[in-house]
């Protein structure tokens, strides 16, 4: 596959958490010819499984992306919203934003806005309305949108937005396009609502019973100035993960994936995130526990329209996705 076309189609569909059925058939449409089942659970998780005898294996991505959700239009037409997920108010001034009908905005603040860290009730969204009436025939409350961000190359590198977590969605699709052969019982969870609380990959896990299970996310680097301390740095492989606030994963996971990536010669490095968490920290607390670990993808200004990733990274991800679904456990 031709990863960064993936990835440009995958982070250009706008579906903030709770309205994934656009990204959901985009999914479906690539996976569908790759494995024996696919379907939709009650949640809205997109489940593709490639059957067999062996252990069952699931690995779960987000399809969801963070974004804001009309609460109010004011009498003079500017929008009032909420965050969809986790948002720095700091970062939000003078940003476009898009809705599902294809309005655009911009996001603009009060005056009093800038003395502190901006609540969100100093900021407003400008869709160029000049009455309430004119503004709701745009926009209705309950309406969400998502922030304009481009996908591009520079040179091994890609910036867009949404590379949390579709850049997770590209290393499990490309991965169950390579396998022609598996004993394991696999399935490829796409889940939904994760930015606000790890809500699908609950519930994906609850029904599948997984022995083993396997996030697939982004993570933070420290290789930029004046960031947190932290080992991971971007273009220096797939990030297996120790642990973050929501999950300590599984020993044994962590173990097979390091050997896996030593004896496929896949570039690794480990991760401890101390700010944020996967679905991992859904699945490994489901029914009885289950077995969980996670493949970070290295990634610069997560939660931002401009994230910036390594095309080598996400490919390393894909290759020790792959070789962990057709290994034996």
């Amino acid at each position: 596959m031709d990863t960064l076309k993936l990835l440009t189609k995958l982070t250009q569909i706008n579906c903030v958490s709770g309205n994934e059925k656009e990204i959901k058939e985009y999914i479906k449409s690539e996976t569908e010819k790759y494995c024996s089942e696919i379907y939709t659970d009650a949640m809205g998780n997109l489940v593709a499984r490639k059957q067999g005898d062996g252990k069952k294996i699931m690995f779960a991505a987000h399809m969801d992306e963070i974004g804001i959700i009309v609460t109010d239009i004011d009498d003079k037409g500017f929008v009032l919203f909420a965050a969809v997920g986790g948002l720095n108010t700091r970062n939000l001034v003078n940003l476009r934003v898009c809705f599902s009908n294809g309005t655009e905005g911009v996001i603009g603040a009060r005056e009093d806005a800038f003395k502190d860290k901006p609540a969100l009730s100093k900021l407003y969204i400008d869709i160029g309305a000049d009455s309430r009436e004119s503004a709701l025939a745009l926009v209705s409350i309950g309406d969400t949108a998502t922030f304009k961000g481009e996908c591009i190359q520079r040179g091994d590198k890609v910036i867009s937005k949404a590379l949390d977590n579709r850049a997770g969605c590209a290393v499990l699709i490309e991965a169950l396009s390579r396998i022609e052969k598996n004993d394991n019982d696999l399935y490829f969870v796409f889940t939904v609502q994760e930015e606000v609380g790890l809500r699908g990959a609950k519930t994906a896990a609850f029904a599948i019973e997984p022995d083993v299970a396997v996030a697939v996310d982004v993570t933070d680097t420290g290789d930029t100035p004046d960031a947190p301390i932290m080992a991971v740095k971007m273009g220096k492989g797939a990030a297996v993960k120790i642990m973050d606030r929501s999950v300590i994963c599984d020993a044994e996971v962590r173990t097979k994936m390091i050997e896996t990536a030593r004896n496929h010669n896949i570039p690794y490095q480990l991760e401890i995130m101390t700010d944020g968490g996967t679905d991992a920290g859904a699945i490994h607390l489901t029914r009885a526990g289950v077995k969980t670990g996670g493949i970070s993808v290295p990634t610069r200004y997560i939660h931002s329209p401009s994230e910036m990733a390594s095309i080598k990274d996400i490919e390393n991800c894909v290759d020790l996705v792959y070789n962990l679904a057709v290994a034996v456990w």
